[in-house]
């Protein structure tokens, strides 16, 4: 008879009850999580020279997670994010064995494990030269040059996620009278985007190319027919990246995949003076403040507020020149 709390066991519970069953979590995360544990136990393989199937949780004290985060770091290359995305995984699986009291010290400890500060540099943002040449790239003389058009278009004017865009079906887009997109994002939450009249225009041509259907067609499909994958995605995005060089010359020193359209779009917003909390509301954040990161990005925004601040009166001294003397010995 098989121990229900050896880690095995537990692990296998955890995947199927805990993140499948009682969670509902989305393919990504199960992938992420996956991908955490397998990493975990290659490594713990290695050290311990103990097959995966007979480690046991004494094994995975908290020092030997911390060699095993820093062995990310310096053998993988991960950054600090990634780090701590392998340590929310961990913990997640800590916490779900938290009732099994004879490890309580040890789960206790594993869980006091803290995330790695991390750099938060500025998002990236496109302007609006360089989204005009970017949309401008795709040759609409051809379906896979409409097809991308359309979708750099509806990414750019939604802010969509890159998950959410290749997902959505021809029966989650209304182009009638208060036309929008209704998709599901994180968490499993339902959101409806509105639609720009100049994007409803593309999508409605779009729609008629592509004929009837019962509404369950991928919007922007392969040309099978098939769901575009998140690779496609950010390979189109490069290619006419590339393409709008040629007449923007800015887009040269910056580094544009899908995530950056979608903060482009929330840098449009507190630019057009929208309330942070709408900005939440239409790129379906859970927190208000995750739109923080727009304000401090947004230079022309710091502008209006240096504008409206009093400036001090400062003179400008004059300036003395050195001696000769002391001049050719700063020079030495």
């Amino acid at each position: 008879m098989k121990d229900a709390t050896s880690f095995p066991i537990l692990l296998e519970s955890f995947f199927t009850k805990r993140l499948i069953a009682q969670r509902r979590a989305s393919p990504h995360t199960i992938g992420s999580y996956r991908d955490t544990f397998r990493l975990l136990l290659q490594f713990a393989e290695k050290r311990l020279a103990k097959a995966p199937s007979r480690l046991t949780l004494e094994d995975l004290q908290a020092p030997f997670l911390g060699v095993f985060l820093d062995d990310l770091e310096s053998t993988r290359a991960n950054g600090a994010r990634s780090r701590n995305l392998r340590l929310t995984a961990i913990r997640s699986f800590f916490r779900y064995i938290a009732l099994e009291a004879q490890y309580a010290g040890l789960i206790q400890r594993v869980l006091a494990i803290p995330n790695k500060r991390q750099p938060r540099p500025l998002v990236g943002l496109l302007t609006r030269p360089e989204i005009d040449a970017l949309l401008a790239a795709p040759d609409r003389d051809t379906w896979l040059g409409r097809r991308d058009h359309a979708l750099l278009l509806t990414v750019i004017q939604t802010g969509l996620r890159l998950s959410e865009i290749t997902s959505i079906r021809r029966q989650d887009v209304s182009l009638g009278k208060g036309a929008h997109i209704r998709c599901e994002g994180k968490g499993r939450k339902e959101r409806c985007t509105p639609l720009a009249k100049s994007t409803v225009t593309v999508l409605t041509a779009w729609f008629r190319e592509q004929g009837e259907d019962d509404g369950t067609r991928i919007l922007f499909p392969t040309v099978q027919g098939g769901r575009l994958s998140a690779d496609a995605v950010q390979h189109l995005v490069r290619k006419y990246v590339a393409v709008a060089q040629k007449t923007c010359s800015s887009l040269a020193d910056k580094r544009v995949s899908p995530h950056v359209l979608r903060h482009t779009t929330a840098m449009e917003l507190p630019q057009s003076g929208v309330d942070r909390t709408l900005i939440a509301l239409w790129l379906g954040r859970e927190s208000v403040e995750t739109t923080q990161i727009y304000l401090h990005a947004n230079l022309a925004i710091k502008g209006e507020i240096l504008a409206k601040t009093t400036p001090i009166n400062a003179k400008a001294g004059r300036y003395p020149p050195d001696d000769d003397l002391l001049a050719f010995l700063k020079g030495l």
